[in-house]
């Protein structure tokens, strides 16, 4: 397949771009610069978001195309500045993905569109399958739904869109786990807040593996949780990233004390939702990772 990616230089990106390689697949990264990029067998620059580019008339026919462009949600204190361009970041990439769609004369097949299971809201006693409705109205889940709304732009040019709501990514190069890790590395981890609130978590090798189930199986549309079949709550979570780094899990960082080091942004570690793949389940998709300690043990162990 010719496949293009938004996003294909960032955290999910890469590995989805080397995965996509290796099954055969020839990939066209859209960049704002390709002039600095070194293309490889496979793999293509194709400039967009510049006044003066075409990338329609750069592409081949194109079979499919993965939107994971946006401003990170966990670099940075959410101030009101920040918050614009988390949103902003979003709806413009995906709006500029359907104008792209609008001008291939051979339209693809399917938009696999990053999304998030912040769409649920918080809650420690619902449970969550793709449909599910929102438990409340909070920054997170506000984006996530104008997010999904642009994505759904493009299904008038009759293509299958998929929402991908990602859950909380574990990789050892980058995302929330090498936040989580310092702190028991230096013997000092422990629960985060009350600890009760749920962690609904995902291995990046199960990420990468599941957009690539979401590509090949024309039944998934709509909502699809990228998640682990067993969300953990937190206190439990650290309990088992302790026993994986042979460190205590003690000392608890309390909800007051993290509201006032993180501001806002306290929620993606004090709040959570308990989410459940239900479509990845019913499809018969096959975890690499679906349980916790294996998860770490692969990550951390070694390393």
């Amino acid at each position: 397949m010719n496949i293009v990616i938004a996003g294909g230089t960032g955290f999910i990106g890469k590995r989805l771009t080397d995965l996509f390689v290796q099954e055969g697949h020839s990939v066209f990264i859209l960049t704002r610069n390709a002039s600095n990029k070194l293309e490889q067998p496979s793999i293509q620059y194709v400039e967009w978001l510049k006044s003066d580019a075409k990338p329609e008339q750069e592409l081949p026919p194109i079979d499919a195309i993965v939107n994971l462009a946006g401003e990170s949600i966990g670099s940075g204190r959410w101030t009101a500045k920040r918050k614009k361009a988390i949103l902003e970041s979003r709806i413009q990439s995906t709006r500029a993905i359907v104008d792209l769609i609008s001008k291939l004369p051979t339209k693809p097949n399917v938009l696999l569109n990053a999304s998030a299971i912040g769409y649920y809201g918080n809650s420690n006693h619902h449970t969550f399958t793709e449909e599910s409705e929102p438990t409340e109205e909070n920054f997170l889940s506000n984006v996530v739904k104008q997010w999904e709304k642009e994505a759904q732009e493009a299904s008038q040019f009759r293509l299958r869109v998929v929402y991908c709501r990602l859950g909380v990514v574990l990789s050892a190069e980058e995302g929330a786990l090498t936040r989580m890790l310092l702190p028991y590395r230096l013997f000092a981890g422990g629960p985060l807040g009350s600890g009760n609130q749920w962690l609904s978590w995902i291995h990046i090798d199960d990420v990468v593996r599941m957009f690539h189930f979401a590509l090949l199986h024309p039944s998934i549309s709509g909502a699809f949780n990228l998640t682990s079949p067993s969300p953990t709550q937190m206190n439990e979570f650290g309990k088992t990233l302790g026993s994986v780094l042979k460190r205590p899990h003690y000392l608890p960082a309390p909800s007051f004390a993290l509201k006032a080091l993180l501001g806002e942004m306290s929620t993606l570690v004090l709040d959570g939702q308990k989410v459940l793949p239900e479509k990845a389940i019913s499809q018969n998709y096959s975890y690499l990772f679906p349980a916790l300690q294996p998860a770490l043990q692969d990550l951390l162990q070694n390393r």
